[in-house]
C-alpha cells in the first residue's frame, strides 16, 4: 500500500454541491435560502436578534463582580516541598522562590506569586521560603522546623481625607 493509493471508503464524502446554477440542478434560482428578506441577502449576521423583541440577553439581569485587581496564585501545599527536597529536585539550602519551584517541576508556571499552605504532613527541613504568601499553620510548621519566610512588603494605602469646611456663623 502506498500513500497514493489511500482513499474513503465509498459514500464516505458527499461532493459539494454548486448552488445557483440553474433550475435543473436542484438548487438553482434562490441558491436554497428561500425567497426575499433579509437572510436571503449576503452579508447578514443577526445572532441574538429577535426581530424587534428585546433580546434575550437583554431581557436577564446583570450578575457578579470581575475584580479587576485580584490575584490568582499557585497553591503549593508544604508536603509536596518536601517531597520535592527529599527527592534532591530542591536545595534545601537555598532559598526556595517561584523560580526554585518552576525549575523542580512543582509548579508549573508562576502566576501571580506562590502562596504556601500548612496541610497534611510535617516540614522536616529548614527552608527559607520568598513567597508571596503563607498560611498560618505553614508559618508555624517552618518556624517549628528552624526555617524562616519573607513576605513581599505591601505597603497601606494612604487615604487622604479632604479637609472639612470651616463653618462660618
Amino acid at each position: 500500500m502506498k500513500l497514493n493509493e489511500i482513499s474513503d471508503n465509498e459514500g464516505a464524502t458527499h461532493s459539494h454541491k454548486r448552488l445557483g446554477r440553474g433550475i435543473g440542478s436542484g438548487k438553482g434560482k434562490t441558491g436554497g435560502r428561500g425567497v426575499k428578506g433579509q437572510k436571503s441577502r449576503s452579508g447578514v449576521a443577526i445572532n441574538g436578534f429577535e426581530g424587534g423583541q428585546m433580546p434575550l440577553y437583554r431581557r436577564l439581569p446583570k450578575r457578579g463582580f470581575k475584580n479587576p485587581f485580584s490575584k490568582d496564585y499557585n497553591a503549593v501545599s508544604l508536603a509536596r516541598i518536601q517531597t520535592a527536597v527529599d527527592a534532591g529536585k530542591l536545595d534545601a539550602g537555598a532559598t526556595i522562590d517561584a523560580a526554585a519551584l518552576i525549575k523542580a517541576g512543582v509548579i508549573r508556571r508562576a502566576k501571580d506569586g506562590v502562596r504556601v499552605l500548612g496541610g497534611e504532613g510535617d516540614l522536616k527541613a529548614k527552608l527559607n521560603l520568598d513567597v508571596a504568601g503563607v498560611s498560618k499553620s505553614a508559618q508555624e510548621k517552618i518556624e517549628k522546623a528552624g526555617g524562616s519566610v519573607k513576605l513581599p512588603v505591601v505597603a497601606e494605602p494612604v487615604r487622604k481625607m479632604a479637609p472639612k469646611p470651616k463653618k462660618t456663623d
